[in-house]
């Protein structure tokens, strides 16, 4: 919906400075492009940009109580806002708007922080109550709407973005050397941390609490209890409820006073949700995919299937390899922080493209992760089981060989390689980092990272600690392994998609909802049992089988593609030399991270087909690039951005 931003000083007099919280608004005038809304009290400034959605004339913000003794700035959308204030207004409450905001605020007045407790939605707020002096802010219970802070003895800075903390002008942005391990292995850092030192993410599920003294009080107000599943039911009765549910979640969603569309890459997820909301609305809608030239990595034949089965009014971009490599620095720009997957450049494009019809999208993430889809569950379980056996039988030393001929052997070819890696024969069964994390998640293992770092930086940033914070979501989770798999995944890789959702669609002005992360659905979800949702190595099965009345047998249960990029096929080309230049040049190389020699051993390698590195060398491109713009200054917007010259309408 929008973007906030805010001031908080803690000195005595202090007084925040209306003129800086002008530039941190400034900084994401894309996530609101509509208005803007500035609001100071003394010590306070809270600010917001405004992408209007509900109550376009009358939702201005900063907006208070009846009184104007609480202000609060809003980042999302309740979806229940009109049953809260049907009880809030018999509770005597007077409403001066339509907004959901407004709604936020009453509910404050009657319940404190306990107000999240009643919000089914995505937000992240900031509300100053004037009698009290102290700032209350609240993140959604899953992580959907982001909100970055940075508390210092002086002040309290806070932004729906990292740039927007960066323009107040008080804090210069310097790296979190620290946290370049968990980088190297997962591409983003799974706790509060950030990229920069400083900057901190408040959890999901989470609020804070300032006191004028700077006092900041931290307290989770939600967290997933998947340690059990649902009393053993007839799998129609999964089937049914959950039908229900996401049906209720869709309808939900559709909550705007502006034109929707969904995004639709042809897989089960989002074409469910494109086949509920033209069942809910009764007309055609508006849908939108995105495919590369590259003919052979495009799902756009699946989702012009769905398109044609619902009757869609479709529209397509193709994205080239220059328009993928002209956008990449300033996408990283709008991530604040090094892209970790491939597929967020081409979510920028179909936002991009969607933004000339509609204003929101509802979109298919978070499927996944609450109900097993992914085949690395799965294959974990099976692994896991065949992993027992093989321990029992096989002595030590004769698996460590093997382990050691399969990382080494000539023999191999880099696809073969890749598949036996994933495997118990190549992973140590006594460590879970190994087993699970570095299977399907690590680009840099532990190991790896002790030949590529430098000999201090190695022992200044601890290789060892880069499972710290993914060990700890393992260590807290409880119940059967795939609930405690699903639990990690939420905690972690789902908060890390989500940011990418949120930021790339925001990046186009326009805002992404996603209904099978209503948090009442995905309680539901997580605790089916394992036997009615996969079957072999898919899952998904209650979801398939709930909406298999809607949608084609053959977009149903196709095998799972996962959003592919060509990216690897660039690196087979010119490509590849032009990014090892950039890893290898003096400015790279004088940051001090890597060895000059573990650098060209990994482009050797790839180069040779000895072994597939290109998830390796997208993390290390990525944190150069990051560099380059986010903490030197280097203009992204030199470098322009590409034009959609492959546009379709069908």
């Amino acid at each position: 919906m929008c973007g906030i931003a805010g001031i908080l000083e803690f000195g005595r007099d202090t007084r925040a400075n209306p003129a800086a919280l002008r530039e941190m608004c400034r900084a994401i005038t894309h996530r609101g492009p509509d208005d803007e809304g500035f609001y100071t009290d003394g010590a306070v400034g809270i600010g917001m940009r405004r992408l209007s959605i509900v109550d376009v004339a009358g939702g201005h913000q900063p907006i208070s109580n009846e009184d104007g003794t609480l202000w609060i700035v809003f980042n999302g959308e309740i979806y229940n806002h009109l049953a809260l204030r049907e009880q809030l207004i018999a509770r005597g409450h007077r409403y001066s708007t339509h907004s959901d905001t407004e709604t936020i605020i009453h509910l404050f007045e009657e319940y404190g922080a306990d107000c999240v407790q009643h919000l089914r939605g995505m937000f992240a707020f900031a509300i100053w109550n004037r009698n009290t002096k102290t700032l209350f802010i609240a993140r959604d219970r899953l992580g959907i709407k982001p909100l970055y802070y940075k508390l210092s003895p002086e002040r309290l800075l806070f932004g729906s973005e990292i740039k927007a903390v960066f323009a107040h002008g008080g804090v210069r942005p310097e790296f979190n050397r620290a946290a370049l391990p968990e980088y190297l292995a997962f591409g983003y850092l799974s706790a509060e941390e950030s990229c920069y030192n400083g900057i901190l993410k408040l959890l999901p599920g989470h609020t804070m609490t300032v006191a004028p003294d700077g006092t900041a009080n931290i307290r989770q107000y939600w967290d997933l209890d998947a340690s059990t599943t649902h009393e053993s039911r007839d799998e129609n009765h999964y089937v049914q409820s959950y039908r229900e549910l996401l049906e209720g979640a869709v309808q939900s969603h559709l909550m705007s006073d502006v034109p929707l569309g969904v995004f639709l890459s042809g897989g089960v997820d989002s074409s469910a949700v494109a086949a509920l909301m033209t069942k809910l609305r009764r007309e055609s809608v508006e849908t939108f995919s995105v495919g590369y030239t590259e003919q052979t990595y495009s799902e756009l034949p699946f989702a012009r299937t769905v398109s044609d089965h619902i009757h869609s009014r479709h529209h397509e971009v193709f994205v080239s390899e220059d328009d993928f490599f002209g956008s990449l620095p300033h996408l990283i720009w709008h991530e604040d922080e090094p892209i970790v997957w491939p597929s967020s450049v081409s979510l920028y494009f179909v936002a991009r493209l969607a933004r000339e019809r509609v204003t929101v999208v509802l979109t298919g993430e978070g499927a996944d992760e609450t109900l097993a889809g992914y085949t690395r569950y799965a294959f974990t379980l099976k692994n896991a089981a065949m992993d027992r056996a093989y321990r029992s039988m096989v002595p030590s030393f004769a698996r460590r060989g093997l382990r050691d001929a399969i990382a080494t052997s000539s023999l191999l070819s880099a696809t073969l390689r890749r598949k036996l890696e994933h495997t118990f024969l190549a992973k140590d069964g006594n460590s879970w980092a190994s087993f699970y994390f570095d299977n399907f998640f690590s680009a840099f293992g532990a190991a790896e990272q002790n030949g590529l770092l430098t000999a201090d930086f190695a022992q200044e940033a601890a290789p060892s600690t880069a499972y710290n914070n993914v060990l700890a979501f393992w260590e807290h989770s409880s119940g059967e392994m795939l609930q405690r798999l699903l639990y990690t995944d939420i905690k972690t890789y789902l908060v890390e998609l989500l940011m990418k959702q949120d930021n790339m669609s925001m990046a186009a002005s326009i805002e992404s909802r996603v209904p099978f992360l209503d948090h009442v659905l995905v309680e539901f979800a997580t605790r089916i049992p394992r036997e009615a949702q996969i079957q072999g190595l898919a899952g998904k099965g209650v979801l398939k089988k709930a909406v298999q009345d809607l949608l084609p047998h053959s977009i149903l249960y196709r095998p799972k593609l996962g959003f592919p990029t060509p990216w690897s096929g660039w690196l087979a080309g010119p490509r590849l030399e032009t990014i090892r230049a950039m890893l290898l040049e003096p400015r790279s190389l004088n940051r001090g991270y890597f060895r000059r020699e573990a650098i060209e051993k990994l482009f050797d390698e790839h180069r040779a087909k000895h072994r597939d590195n290109y998830d390796r060398i997208w993390r290390l491109l990525n944190l150069e690039l990051w560099h380059r713009v986010c903490l030197e200054g280097e203009s992204h917007a030199e470098i322009g951005e590409p034009a959609q010259r492959m546009a379709s309408t069908r």
